[in-house]
């Protein structure tokens, strides 16, 4: 049998969907055109953009999850009016948790700024019980980014209170909260907007995406020009990039010329395509996640299912896809240390 099925562990891999009681009702999600994962989460915490007048906003809610269950009486049907994290004057375009302090989080808006929240033990204490009123959350810091929107906010994965912001005038501004008055690096070379970024697991490098269909390599140790410059999909839209753990390869996704939705997979010495596969020709934006394990999941936006693929010696072999009836806006992966991990693998 082995002759005809390639061996792995991961074959019978499958998807669950949460219990009613794993998540919120009466969400008002952004309309925001703007391409980001829109939702972003810690082990305690679940930010979301959010749709409000007034200008921007975005709420912050315990995270619904099996392995931390809600506060006591909290509601799943969240009421109409709910706290939120205002301040911005301009839609909120993105958020994320640090990986140093589950309380804090930072925003990115069309405003030019980026805002640092932290979140109170006793921020969520009495909700929708009699005579409670919402008390909107306030920013512990604000960051005058740039005149034009801040499109991304990205924490370090092994500094603490170091922040990656991209910017509506195409660079990313390195950012110490300790002194946020001016930038520590400014990584250019971007021809057009970025439309997406990412660290390697130790911080040393950083990736990024264009609309000039460009890929970059940044060392901000070593300045603000990129260390390497690679072709990347043919097609202008929606391009997001992945670091494959320790892997010396990133994974993309995107879109060619003739707008056919792909992955591909990347050496990160020479930014050479190992390989490409295309997926479908569906016009939602697939954004990927990589999990330790070796496995590479999809999920494009408006779709109803989440592909998975299982990474070995520079291939990618589908395992299965996980589906719903219902398209989704957006999608965060848990830090590992919110789960039970012995139930889940």
């Amino acid at each position: 049998m082995s002759r005809f099925v390639r061996a792995s562990k991961y074959r019978h891999v499958f998807g669950q969907q949460g219990k009613k009681e794993y998540g919120y009702d009466n969400v008002k999600v952004t309309n925001s055109a703007w391409d980001t994962n829109v939702i972003s989460a810690s082990t305690r915490y679940v930010s979301l953009n959010w749709q409000s007048s007034g200008g921007g906003a975005f709420a912050i809610l315990p995270l619904p999850s099996p392995f931390a269950p809600l506060p006591a009486g909290f509601p799943s049907k969240l009421p109409d009016l709910i706290p939120l994290a205002r301040s911005h004057s301009g839609p909120v375009l993105d958020t994320d948790w640090s990986p140093f302090n589950d309380s804090v989080v930072a925003s990115a808006g069309e405003d030019g700024k980026a805002m640092i929240w932290k979140v109170d033990s006793g921020a969520f204490d009495g909700w929708g019980q009699d005579g409670w009123e919402p008390q909107d959350f306030d920013p512990v810091a604000r960051i005058d980014v740039s005149p034009r929107r801040v499109g991304h906010v990205l924490f370090h994965p092994t500094a603490n209170n170091v922040l990656a912001t991209s910017t509506g005038d195409h660079v990313v501004k390195l950012w110490d909260l300790a002194s946020p008055e001016s930038p520590k690096s400014v990584l250019g070379g971007h021809a057009d907007a970025i439309q997406s970024l990412t660290f390697n697991p130790w911080g040393t490098l950083l990736v990024t995406t264009c609309r000039d269909r460009k890929i970059r390599i940044f060392d901000p140790r070593t300045g603000g020009d990129p260390v390497r410059v690679g072709e990347g999909h043919s097609g202008i839209k929606g391009a997001r990039v992945v670091w494959m753990g320790d892997k010396d390869r990133i994974a993309t996704t995107g879109f060619s010329k003739m707008s056919d939705r792909q992955v591909a997979l990347w050496e990160t010495g020479s930014l050479s395509n190992v390989k490409t596969i295309t997926i479908d020709q569906t016009s939602g934006v697939l954004m990927p996640f990589w999990t330790d394990n070796n496995i590479l999941f999809l999920a494009g936006k408006g779709d109803g299912n989440i592909r998975y693929y299982e990474y070995e010696n520079d291939n990618l072999f589908p395992l299965a896809e996980h589906k719903s009836s219902d398209p989704q806006r957006g999608m965060c992966f848990l830090p590992r240390r919110g789960l039970s991990v012995s139930d889940c693998e």
